[in-house]
């Protein structure tokens, strides 16, 4: 498995993952291109594209913050899934990036919640905060009730939550 990280959006991969992002997430948990433009060369974020046996599967939005990694988006491609792919992708996280948070939809919303949560628990990562509040995208977008989770015991999860907010969704 090979994971790259893409520094501009004329990179040949952009335009499947961008697809893929905007079919998967619904439109109140993604960016809008203009949004997303910037993150290519934001200092503070890497996106990366996952390859495996010289296809593309998916991809990482994650952001190095302070002490910690914040994942804002993980997907494998639809075509790609349920074939422990993820576990790969989530192993490459935690060779690289030992402290992670990510943000889930709660269980209680449906099969696929219920699917992702059991993922991240088997791969990992237990629940800190189900009150947690995903601020806007932007205009036109609602804020989010989601569950933080993590792969370790944060100290000040206010301070954390700030951060996400001031940086990840200024």
């Amino acid at each position: 498995m090979e994971f790259l990280q893409i520094t501009s959006p004329e990179d040949y991969r952009v335009q499947e993952i961008f697809e893929s992002y905007c079919t998967s997430f619904p439109e109140d948990e993604r960016r809008d291109w203009d949004k997303l433009l910037p993150l290519f060369t934001h200092p503070n974020v890497k996106i990366i594209s996952v390859s495996h046996e010289a296809q593309n599967i998916g991809y990482l939005i994650i952001w190095g913050l302070s002490g910690y990694t914040f994942v804002e988006h993980f997907e494998v491609f639809l075509q790609f899934r349920s074939q422990k792919l993820g576990s790969h992708i989530t192993g490459y996280l935690f060779e690289n990036y030992p402290k992670i948070i990510l943000e889930i939809e709660p269980d209680h919303l449906g099969d696929d919640a219920k699917r992702r949560y059991s993922f991240y628990q088997r791969n990992g990562f237990h629940l800190i905060d189900e009150m947690y509040v995903q601020p806007s995208y932007g205009e036109g977008k609602k804020p989010l009730n989601l569950w933080l989770l993590a792969n370790y015991s944060p100290e000040n999860l206010e301070k954390i939550k700030d951060e996400i907010y001031d940086v990840v969704y200024h």
